[in-house]
């Protein structure tokens, strides 16, 4: 199982990105998703997820109206469209599949990508 995020970049304060997380192997249909982030001195933070269909998600208050998830089952892809994007939005974001529960938490994720870095400049 692999996880391979990609779409990070350097950005202004207000402009939008759009992250993508492509996974191999049959499982993906099975699987909720979810994002955290990373940012430089600071603990992983949930970001949102998505549940095996699509159907259901969470968001974190912080991004909560400005960040939306969506998954494309047939493409084994998972988005993560970023508007009005802000400086405290930069960090390492990562995606992460989660085949046994629907969490918010880390440590029930088992599988993770690699990361790309989001910079938003003030």
């Amino acid at each position: 199982v692999q996880l391979q995020a990609s779409g990070g970049g350097l950005v202004q304060a207000g402009d939008s990105l759009r992250l993508s997380c492509a996974a191999s192997g049959r499982f993906f249909g099975s699987v909720a998703m979810g994002w955290f982030r990373q940012a430089p001195e600071k603990e992983r933070e949930f970001v949102v997820v998505s549940s095996r269909t699509g159907g259901s998600t969470l968001y974190s208050d912080s991004v909560k109206g400005r960040f939306t998830i969506s998954r494309d089952n047939a493409k084994n892809t998972i988005y993560l469209q970023m508007n009005t994007l802000k400086p405290e939005d930069t960090a390492v974001y990562y995606c992460a599949a989660a085949p046994t529960v629907w969490s918010t938490q880390s440590k029930d994720y088992l599988y993770w990508g690699q990361g790309t870095q989001v910079t938003v400049s003030s």
